[in-house]
């Protein structure tokens, strides 16, 4: 492999996927960085916006032989933008509105060395049936899912229960595109074969 490869996120799930590359891979996470983004950016640039600022914060710590994965995934559901939810209102809030619909799960990736950069975003649409309120605040009381954009795991009960329809990467819906990653490594010559 050409690169050491490190992943900046916290996120289990994304732990998780790379994990499932059967590559290896360190965590490394910097505090604090900026995830504002101009107000009239499109809702679908949003993530790939993110994740190059969060590369950029990298980029001056890193060394030749390195390789960061960066990630920003939002939910978008009748133009509205769904991040994490702040309280378990927020949350009801945000189910309440996924409700009966097919929204978007955005997620913009970056691959950043010292010298190149691959960046791009994935989108699936996921639909739910209508959820009734006693089967949402069962799933925000023993989920508590204020760690996730849309105020939903697709891999928890919510998921299992509620999820009629999925057009794209399920993983993406899970925090990282999986797939498209491995392909961009691969054409990167990170992957042995």
């Amino acid at each position: 492999m050409n690169y050491r490869i490190f992943l900046a996120s916290n996120s289990p799930r994304r732990k998780e996927l790379l994990s499932g590359l059967g590559i290896p891979f360190e965590v490394r996470v910097n505090g604090d960085i900026d995830e504002s983004y101009p107000s009239d950016l499109p809702p679908e640039a949003i993530p790939l916006h993110i994740s190059r600022k969060k590369a950029a914060a990298y980029l001056q710590t890193m060394s030749a032989d390195e390789l960061i994965i960066t990630a920003d995934t939002v939910v978008v559901a009748s133009g509205e933008i769904l991040g994490k939810p702040a309280d378990a209102s927020d949350a009801h809030r945000m189910l309440r509105l996924l409700s009966g619909t097919t929204h978007q799960v955005i997620t913009g990736v970056c691959l950043t060395t010292t010298d190149h950069q691959v960046a791009f975003s994935v989108t699936t649409d996921v639909t739910f049936k209508d959820l009734s309120d006693e089967e949402i605040h069962y799933y925000i009381d023993h989920y508590r899912p204020y760690d996730k954009a849309g105020a939903y795991g697709i891999q928890e009960w919510i998921g299992y229960i509620g999820v009629t329809g999925l057009h794209g990467s399920y993983f993406n819906v899970m925090g990282l595109p999986i797939q498209r990653i491995y392909e961009e490594l691969r054409k990167m010559g990170c992957i042995p074969f």
